[in-house]
């Protein structure tokens, strides 16, 4: 008898868990990001290399602290992907990163078929954001976007454990 209280106690325990870490994953970290109304989207020009405000409506996004690449952005824009093409900077084999269920506006296995099609591009929008990760922003061509965070060289090698080497800039050291 005692033998299936304590059984029935362990699964209730690892179910209690299960459904805390899944919890902890999707909801718990991710906050909403206010939107400030003016650069909340920028690309890189591509004469003067530094990140630009583009015009941009209907802009939702999402961070959590406890990861560089959990941010994910969605918004509209007026500019058409021949202009953009023109004027910024092309990050190219950018995937984007799958969001949680509930944020509804970014469909990352949608935005990856887009980018496959050719009926999307990706664009570079800030170098470094953290160490080794650069934030990306898709456009595609009716004028949806959306934004997230890649790791870029320094970034695959540094989270590998592979030596960063010389072409990667000094990692700041957050214990000073």
């Amino acid at each position: 008898m005692s033998g299936r209280i304590i059984a029935g106690v362990i699964v209730l325990v690892a179910l209690v868990a299960g459904a805390l870490v899944y919890y902890m994953q999707i909801y718990a970290f991710y906050s909403p990001v206010a939107a400030n109304g003016q650069d909340d989207v920028q690309l890189v020009s591509l004469t003067s290399g530094v990140p630009e405000p583009i015009v941009y409506d209907a802009f939702e996004a999402i961070d959590a602290d406890s990861s560089p690449i959990r941010y994910r952005a969605c918004f509209t824009t007026i500019h058409s992907l021949a202009m953009l093409t023109e004027t910024y900077e092309i990050y190219d084999d950018a995937e984007p990163r799958i969001a949680p269920g509930w944020f509804d506006c970014f469909d990352a296995e949608a935005i990856g078929a887009a980018l496959a099609a050719g009926d999307a591009l990706t664009f570079l929008s800030q170098k470094n954001v953290a160490y080794g990760v650069d934030r990306v922003v898709a456009i595609t061509d009716d004028g949806r976007g959306f934004v997230w965070h890649e790791l870029n060289d320094c970034g695959d090698k540094a989270y590998d454990g592979t030596v960063v080497g010389e072409e990667c800039p000094p990692r700041e050291n957050s214990t000073d």
